[in-house]
């Protein structure tokens, strides 16, 4: 498996924890030892102490999309108008700020726990770099406003050219309150505080199959694992489960990373650490690194028949050429920095891009939280609350949120999810590609784009 440069660059510190062998009896476990799996097992322990966990995962902590994204922890104010339409308006402004805050928690529970996962709270730049992704934000922005909640800071457009130290970036707002992380060491450092905190981890431990009897039985290669409640966070892998494959569509993101090059980013003005991204459906998002690197991501979008998760979405250089040719789209003036790193991974992307929570058809003590589409880091650890209050079965704000038991709107069925999602990709590139030589996409890929998931701003469902 291909390594993020995240997970390269704490390579010393990866060695994997046994798998599991024979047989273990707890009382929560949990499939999945990312962001969700780790901050559902801490709140766990806050509600009740003397909780006994366990929990498995195929990789190591962090080897699936908690080690490979590209460290943004970003709220869900973007997705106010979605949050309301599945809801309600209370609901939804009491989840945006609580994900708001969630920026400020992890800040603070890394001070707290000495986890340097490089915290960089300097905002995230929403913006335009073609004419044709001009004013994406403004109904969010307008929305935002209209409930007393002026998150998204207006900014001249020179301003914006200045901060993204490039003349590409047209216009754009700024939402203040986001941050940026070095991800794999945040979710080491939750593994290790996981640990010291008497919660078991098996790692290269998948789980093979899982009987949803009382108690659960888990079975792995090695061992079986019994729970009378079980926490699914296994991410886009969860389409594996015949219930929940029509909810995620598993799509590629990709990151490509350059050299260090802290004096060209002194010299072009990116010196502020803003997360930045433009407004394409295909998204590109973009930041700077503790040791002056660009990482440079794509929502590159590729699917796979089946949704079936194979070596193709750990790397695939297309995709990498394509987010590549974007960076040097953006920074014109880095077109002769090097590319040192590449890599990509899977994102369980929901039709509006909000997760959801619940639990297995005719089994209540097994749930599971899913459907982070590209915006998990800071979320998650409201999903971990979600999650340990459903497994604990206490009836409280999070057991009782709007997210849980939700019916979004589903995915076809193979092969026409395959077929039509192809079809959809190559409209959304095209149309793309004419806008960024600004031109206008023809009628039919403008036709086609429109069934493509959610990206950034709201989309009418």
């Amino acid at each position: 498996m291909k390594r993020s440069l995240w997970l390269e660059e704490i390579a010393s510190e990866l060695t994997p924890l046994p798998a599991l062998e024979g047989p273990l009896e707890v009382d929560v476990a949990i499939v999945g030892g990312g962001f969700v799996g780790l901050w559902t097992a801490l709140r766990l322990l806050e509600l009740k102490p003397d909780c006994r966990i366990a929990i498995i995962e195929r990789d190591i902590c962090g080897g699936g999309a908690s080690g490979r994204n590209g460290g943004f922890v970003m709220s869900w104010w973007p997705k106010i108008s979605s949050l309301a339409a599945q809801c309600g308006k209370d609901e939804a402004l009491r989840l945006a700020r609580a994900s708001a805050a969630a920026i400020g928690e992890i800040e603070a529970f890394c001070k707290a726990h000495d986890i340097d996962a490089h915290f960089r709270r300097a905002g995230w730049l929403w913006t335009a770099t073609t004419d044709a992704q001009r004013g994406a934000w403004k109904g969010v922005q307008q929305t935002c406003e209209r409930l007393g909640e002026p998150v998204f800071q207006s900014l001249s457009n020179s301003e914006v050219a200045r901060r993204a130290g490039s003349a590409k970036h047209l216009e754009g707002v700024l939402e203040a309150s986001n941050a940026t992380v070095q991800p794999a060491r945040l979710v080491r450092g939750l593994r290790r505080v996981a640990l010291e905190k008497g919660v078991r981890i098996f790692e290269n431990t998948p789980m093979l199959s899982l009987e949803r009897g009382r108690p659960a039985v888990i079975r792995t290669p090695g061992g079986e694992l019994r729970a009378p409640k079980v926490v699914m966070a296994t991410n886009a892998w969860a389409a594996a489960i015949p219930e929940l494959r029509r909810t995620i569509l598993p799509v590629t993101s990709t990151v490509v990373a350059t050299a260090p090059i802290p004096e060209r980013l002194e010299q072009i003005g990116w010196t502020g650490g803003e997360a930045i991204t433009d407004s394409q459906l295909m998204v590109d998002y973009y930041r700077t690194t503790q040791d002056g690197r660009i990482a440079f991501g794509k929502g590159t979008g590729m699917i796979s028949f089946a949704s079936r998760i194979d070596e193709s979405y750990d790397h695939n250089p297309q995709l990498s050429e394509d987010t590549e040719q974007d960076l040097r789209r953006t920074y014109p003036q880095l077109d002769d920095v090097p590319v040192t790193h590449s890599w990509s991974g899977p994102i369980d992307r929901t039709y509006d891009s909000l997760p959801v929570f619940g639990h297995l058809e005719g089994a209540p003590h097994i749930v599971y939280g899913i459907g982070w589409s590209g915006n998990g880091v800071g979320p998650s650890r409201l999903g971990g609350r979600i999650l340990a209050s459903l497994a604990l079965g206490i009836d409280d704000e999070w057991s009782r949120c709007g997210l849980v038991g939700r019916q979004p709107k589903r995915f076809p069925l193979e092969p026409v999810r395959y077929v039509g999602g192809l079809m959809v990709r190559g409209a959304v590139q095209r149309k793309e590609q004419a806008e960024a030589q600004n031109r206008k996409g023809a009628w039919l890929d403008r036709t086609l784009a429109g069934f493509a998931p959610a990206g950034l701003e709201d989309k009418d469902l």
